[in-house]
């Protein structure tokens, strides 16, 4: 299991931030129509309890925006992604279809609220991770996005570089439908551990149901 570690900087303008890794043996597949016919369901669920303006005050995104101020960077143009999602969502708009398992990542993220990272682990350098503050001019390149300005965005880091923000995530250590070992990083910036830890459970229910898998195990940091 890797070592998550949380800097000082992060803990002087969070405090009381908690957060879950799950780490799992899976087999991903391009595309599950059981998973996706689950999401459907949900989605028709959750449109009818929030709008985008309530969505605001859901202590997960709220918590997340806050963070992102504090750290100097605006929440409006830098959009966590599990607000990006909910308001996809939320706004009649299709979610983005990628692999299984970053779809079942997508909607536990959307259910809880909590920006996750998925990450094949194999591609992760070291076996520790640290969740800091990116610097001026530090390089980043987003998943889909190319370079990502990460200068006051909380950054994990593997001994070579930043992996995961809760914008987006990384090229280097993206999944595939070839990975095989999955790590996942929920970020609770809200501070409510019980929460955070449902998120990884509801992961681990996922990934039991839709990637062949036992679950793995749940690590809090």
């Amino acid at each position: 299991m890797k070592t998550i570690r949380v800097s000082d900087e992060i803990l002087a303008v969070c405090p009381h931030f908690v957060g879950a890794a799950v780490e799992a043996n899976i087999t991903n597949t391009p595309y599950s129509a059981t998973l996706w016919e689950e999401i459907r369901l949900f989605r028709t669920s959750y449109c009818n309890k929030y709008t985008t303006e309530s969505i605001k005050e859901m202590p997960a995104i709220q918590a997340t925006r806050t963070m992102y101020k504090r750290c100097g960077k605006d929440p409006s143009r830098y959009r966590p992604s599990s607000e990006a999602l909910i308001r996809r969502m939320l706004k009649g708009q299709d979610l983005y279809q990628i692999d299984t398992v970053v779809d079942l990542i997508n909607l536990a993220s959307i259910a809880y609220g909590y920006s996750i990272g998925g990450f094949d682990d194999m591609k992760i350098a070291g076996n520790t991770i640290t969740l800091g503050i990116g610097r001026e001019e530090e390089p980043y390149e987003g998943i889909g996005r190319g370079h990502l300005n990460i200068t006051g965005l909380p950054v994990y880091r593997d001994c070579i570089g930043g992996i995961g923000t809760p914008t987006s995530d990384h090229e280097r250590t993206k999944l595939s439908v070839s990975t095989t070992r999955l790590l996942a990083l929920i970020n609770g910036y809200d501070g409510n551990r019980k929460q955070v830890t449902a998120c990884a459970e509801y992961i681990q229910e996922l990934l039991k149901k839709y990637a062949a898998s036992d679950g793995g195990s749940i690590q809090l940091y």
